[in-house]
Formats: structure tokens, sequence, C-alpha cells
């Protein structure tokens, strides 16, 4: 796939991740890019994910073509004019938490009911093993009983996000109707929707104060009550959401594989969801 030459100049800058930024263009409002900072394979693999699972009818902002300013590599996206994160949007309305947390977690739902074709994606559990075999800071025994956790989870084909955090759902809203999408699909793969459900909960009960503040734009006690709306929403208002809670830690706890795979060390905070448990 070849990147189309683009002119920075012709975008303006409008927000920051971990691992890109993304611009408005300047004069044309039906575009917005996605810029990388680093990792030029990374553009490709999610432009290439994204054009898949908006083909599957995912609610997601229509993918365009790769591009690059001669540093960097993105994606073009259709704009969504007007969008706000649920993230930002309990960080602005904080008195609102629930009714977002609740309106998210049935968005999930609806994604975790969607059966893929599951040769066009990776089983979820095939890139955690890969994940657990180059970790260098777990030990034989530990890395054993993760995978035997992860082996013995439920078998599905159902679409799972990848990074499912309420960041990573945004909405417009017209009239008093919000219209949500997907966004930051570069991890999408198939599996048992509670992979992704760990996400959900460690960015809503698991980080530090600052953390929140900084990534999510609300405070530790905002992120609980999305929580606290959201699992009865996606579970049921009869589920015991006390023994989901100490399930669902662990397949957040195994999030650690991804950041110790970024920060290249061991990160005790992660691992003591694991503690216990699978190890």
């Amino acid at each position: 796939m070849e990147a189309i030459k683009i002119d920075l100049n012709d975008y303006v800058r409008t927000g920051e991740g971990a691992n890109g930024a993304s611009y408005d263009h300047k004069t044309d409002k039906s575009i917005m890019l996605k810029l990388y900072f680093h990792n030029f394979e990374a553009a490709q693999v999610e432009l290439e994910m994204a054009q898949k699972v908006y083909a599957m009818g995912v609610p997601t902002p229509e993918p365009g073509d790769l591009v690059t300013d001669g540093k960097a590599m993105g994606i073009r996206f259709r704009r969504i004019e007007g969008k706000k994160s649920y993230s930002r949007a309990c960080g602005d309305n904080p008195e609102r938490t629930e009714e977002y947390a609740r309106e998210f977690a049935q968005l999930c739902r609806k994604l975790h009911a969607i059966h893929v074709d599951t040769t066009q994606f990776e089983n979820v559990k095939d890139r955690l093993y890969k994940l657990l075999a180059d970790n260098p800071f777990f030990t034989d025994e530990q890395k054993q009983k993760i995978h035997d956790f992860i082996a013995a989870a439920p078998d599905a084909d159902t679409a799972i996000h990848g990074d499912l955090q309420f960041s990573n759902g945004i909405f417009v809203e017209k009239d008093g109707v919000r219209t949500p999408y997907f966004i930051d699909l570069g991890d999408f793969c198939y599996g048992y929707p509670m992979f992704d459900i760990g996400m959900v909960y460690l960015c809503c009960c698991l980080n530090d104060e600052s953390w929140t503040r900084d990534v999510f734009h609300m405070t530790n006690a905002t992120a609980r009550r999305f929580w606290d709306a959201f699992a009865p929403e996606y579970f049921g208002p009869n589920a015991d959401l006390a023994e989901i809670e100490k399930t669902v830690r662990i397949y957040a706890g195994l999030k650690t594989l991804i950041v110790e795979r970024d920060t290249h060390r061991p990160m005790p905070e992660f691992r003591a969801m694991l503690e216990g448990t699978v190890y």
C-alpha cells in the first residue's frame, strides 16, 4: 500500500494520544487525519483493519487513504463533525455520567453480538499467546499459569474492539439524538467479550488519579461511577456484579502483557490484578 504525500500545513492539530495526533483539514471539513508519531507499519495495519470493519457495518468513521508528510505515516478518515468521546463527555458533564455509561454499554453489547469471518481477523487468544511468549519479565511457571487461564476462557467468533475504552467510543448529538461510533480499530480481533470488558474496567477502576485526569479528562470517582452504571447495563440487572468484577479484574490484568511490551519493564501495578488468581 503506497502512501500519498501530503502537506501538514493544510491541516490543524486537534488532539494527541499515546501513539499519534489527530488533525482536521483546514478547508475540507470532510477530512480528518490520524498521524502516527513513529510506527509506520501500525498506520497501514490500522487502515486495513478499519476498511474491513467498516465493510462489516460496524459504526466507525469511513476510512480513506494512507498518507505521509515525509516524516510520519497516517490515515485520512471521513470526518465526523461535532464528535465527542464518551470520556470527554463525562469530564464535561459529570452529572450525566450514568447516562453516557449506559449508552456506551449498549454500544458494546451490539459490537459483541457481531459474528465475524474468522479467516479475516486474528483470534484474541493467539494475540495474547504471542505477547506472553515474548514477555521477558514473567517466569516460565507464571507464563504457564497465564497461558492456562487464557486457554480455559470460552471461545467465541464475536467481534472484539481490542482497545475498548470510553475514549474510543465517540458520538455526535443532533436535535437530542446521539449517533455513536467506534474509533481506533487497529487491534480489532475476535473472541470472548470479557477480553474487551477487561479494558473498560481497567480504565474505569484501576488507574492513578493523575492518569485518569490527564488522559480521560475526569476524576477517578467519575470513572468509577461510569463502571457502576456500565456493568448492570452490559451484564443485565440480575447479574452478580461483585462476582463479575472479581473475574473481570483478571482480564484487565492481561493488559499487563501489552503495557510491559510498550514500556520494556515490569509493571507491578498492573500485575497486582493477576496475583493470587492467575499466578
